[in-house]
């Protein structure tokens, strides 16, 4: 199935989109755990009854243990995103792109209090490179993208937000949206509006 703009998913590549199974999607948020946004998206999924992905920064999982607990209570799944959020991860050593991943692996591990591993890593902004994908290999990590893109993390207005994700939004399709690296707000009080939506639409929420 194509992914985002048209990329085709390879053995081996990053995943793009979901299976073509009926009206699934699947919807991920990234860059938390945050103290103030991630138990207000915790609610509103628990409200819409959605589990989600939550693309994990190491640093930030360390940092806040019990909110690494309650996603997982919640049934949603945690991936890798890296420990320290480098943007430049594609331009990375092998040695130091996997240091990023093996560390926020055990971070998140031991945050949840160990029985927990990410089995999937999101890369910084969709940059994926040989050493990246091979590194995902060596740590057996499933590299997940997507391939609808709101930019909510640019706080780009809430109509925006809302406009994107119904247009873009088609069985098989990854939603990103964010719940750390700022002010969301915009992504809460967009998805308060688009999930019943989409569920009235007809599709499923599921998980990679």
């Amino acid at each position: 199935m194509p992914g985002a703009a048209g990329v085709e998913q390879k053995p081996g590549g990053p995943q793009y989109s979901l299976p073509c199974r009926g009206t699934d999607i699947a919807l991920t948020v990234d860059d938390g755990p945050d103290p103030t946004y991630t138990p207000k998206m915790l609610a509103l999924l628990a409200q819409q009854g959605i589990r989600a992905t939550f693309c994990m920064i190491g640093r930030s999982a360390a940092a806040h243990p019990d909110l690494v607990k309650r996603v997982l209570d919640g049934g949603h799944h945690i991936a890798n995103h890296t420990f320290s959020h480098p943007m430049n991860i594609a331009k990375m050593p092998a040695g130091a792109v996997h240091t990023e991943m093996a560390r926020a692996t055990d971070a998140i591990a031991k945050a949840a209090g160990g029985g927990y591993r990410p089995r999937l890593f999101r890369s910084l902004g969709g940059a994926w490179s040989s050493t990246v994908l091979g590194q995902c290999s060596a740590l057996g990590l499933h590299p997940l993208d997507w391939s609808v893109d709101p930019r909510d993390w640019s706080r780009p207005g809430v109509q925006h937000i809302v406009t994107t994700i119904m247009k873009q939004t088609h069985p098989g399709s990854i939603i990103l949206e964010h719940d750390g690296g700022g002010n969301r707000e915009q992504t809460l009080t967009a998805l308060g509006f688009v999930l019943p939506k989409l569920r009235e639409a007809g599709y499923t929420f599921a998980q990679p």
